[in-house]
């Protein structure tokens, strides 16, 4: 099985490091939360169920003694087998209706009903080993509790507006003498549905809680996120900024330093090879004509010192071309494009149209070097037969293009030092760089914006044509 591994930059692991502590505790923290609040509440219903329950069974206690005093007088004077005091309490019960459901009932001890007003089809039958729907004992278990004098029962009973199955909580006692069980009922279906409407109020306001927590901890990860991404752009602009002033020095610095070479090769080394060589032929003149011994090294050393003297002052000019500051960027290509074509025998054109504004230094500077890393990389590499070199100024800026009818360039996304370097000058400018290639040959084009373009100068009031 393998297993695949997303690289995480520092930001990002940074942001998870910030997050996820976060996202963790307020996970904790709404499930504890709703925890409690679940316990409370269930407490509380639990409570206000139980009360409501005892309120009902206190009211049947409450009904079945005043109806106990209402015929008492006739039970405690009858004895067990006086019918007739019998029937007129069954009379005294059956009449005892109360609300849409209360009811008397009576069951003998051997389970016969003989008083049920609210469901007179039960009357006078056996119910003895009764039970309702979930298996509860019904009319067994409420003679055995009037046998043992009073208390209460709860089972589902028939509700008699409905004929469907509630709860009823029923009070019944004994009458001992004649083994009755006499009771009375309540549903407490009511009760049941308060206390489910407020377990489901208790679970809808856990959910808002958890709504609640889920957005406010969406909102400190956004917050998180933003400030770490807002930081982030900050530090990366920052970071950019330094590096772009610091390539500008490295470039800087390398202009520097190839100017100081070139004076020192042109000044220095240049004059001195030029000294030779006039003392070479100041002695060549002074020799005798029939000294061919002596003309012939002569000669030779003559022509390798012309040659170096030469090569000298090319070196010279690739390393920072005096034409580039005099007359500007135009005639300095021009200059490039003539010395690359007697250099390597590649026939080489430059076009150019005349800038209305012209370049500032770095700009120069830069389009320069880009276009000589392009005639070194089209020379060692392209084999081409061709290049063409063309400046001109646009509405958005300098466009430099340099192609060529060679074999293009293999593996341009990873990309060689020169085409790294060419990419870097053109950023420092904040222009961009295109290169097209194939079996064909190869299109360079380098823009530089319109800020890098200067109004043109002039002392008499005229604008002066300015230099490419």
């Amino acid at each position: 099985m393998r297993l695949f591994r997303l690289p995480l930059s520092y930001g990002q692991k940074l942001f998870a490091l910030a997050t996820l502590p976060l996202i963790l505790a307020v996970v904790a923290i709404a499930f504890m939360v709703a925890a409690q609040a679940r316990h409370l509440a269930e407490r509380e219903i639990s409570a206000l169920e139980n009360r409501l329950i005892e309120a009902k069974k206190e009211e049947l206690r409450n009904y079945v003694t005043q109806a106990r005093n209402g015929f008492y007088y006739i039970y405690g004077s009858a004895t067990p087998e006086d019918e007739a005091a019998k029937e007129q309490v069954k009379q005294i019960l059956a009449a005892m209706i109360y609300g849409t459901e209360g009811f008397f009932f009576v069951y003998d001890y051997d389970g016969t009903n003989l008083v049920s007003p609210r469901q007179t089809d039960m009357i006078n039958r056996n119910w003895a080993g009764l039970q309702d729907s979930q298996g509860t004992p019904v009319v067994d278990s409420l003679i055995e509790i009037a046998r043992s004098g009073a208390g209460y029962h709860t089972f589902l009973w028939p509700k008699p507006s409905t004929g469907t199955e509630a709860q009823m909580v029923a009070y019944v006692t004994g009458f001992q003498s004649w083994r009755w069980a006499v009771g009375t009922g309540v549903f407490i279906d009511d009760v049941l549905a308060t206390t489910a409407a407020a377990r489901a109020e208790v679970e809808s306001r856990v959910q808002r809680t958890f709504l609640y927590i889920g957005a406010i901890a969406l909102g400190a990860v956004l917050m998180v996120f933003t400030t770490g991404l807002f930081i982030n752009i900050r530090e990366r602009r920052l970071a950019d900024a330094k590096l772009k002033r610091l390539t500008q020095r490295v470039f800087d610095a390398q202009e520097e330093e190839r100017s100081r070479v070139a004076r020192e090769l042109h000044d220095g080394i240049s004059q001195i090879l030029v000294g030779v060589r006039y003392a070479l032929d100041t002695a060549r003149r002074r020799l005798s004509p029939d000294n061919d011994k002596a003309a012939v090294p002569l000669d030779k050393g003559f022509d390798a010192l012309s040659t170096a003297i030469q090569e000298v002052r090319r070196i010279s000019r690739d390393l920072r071309p005096g034409v580039l500051d005099d007359l500007g960027l135009g005639p300095a290509l021009k200059t490039l494009a003539d010395d690359f074509a007697t250099h390597t025998g590649i026939a080489t054109r430059f076009d150019t149209v005349v800038f209305r504004n012209r370049l500032d230094q770095e700009a120069k500077i830069a389009l320069y070097r880009i276009a000589q890393e392009a005639l070194t990389n089209i020379e060692r590499h392209s084999g081409a037969s061709e290049v063409v070199i063309d400046l001109r100024g646009t509405r958005g800026g300098a466009v430099l293009k340099i192609s060529d009818n060679g074999c293009g360039i293999d593996g341009l996304r990873g990309g060689g030092l020169g085409l790294r370097n060419m990419q870097e000058r053109v950023e420092q400018l904040g222009g961009n760089l295109q290169i097209r290639t194939s079996p064909r040959g190869t299109m360079i084009e380098a823009r530089a914006p319109l800020t890098h373009m200067l109004p043109p100068e002039g002392t008499d009031g005229e604008p002066k044509k300015a230099k490419p």
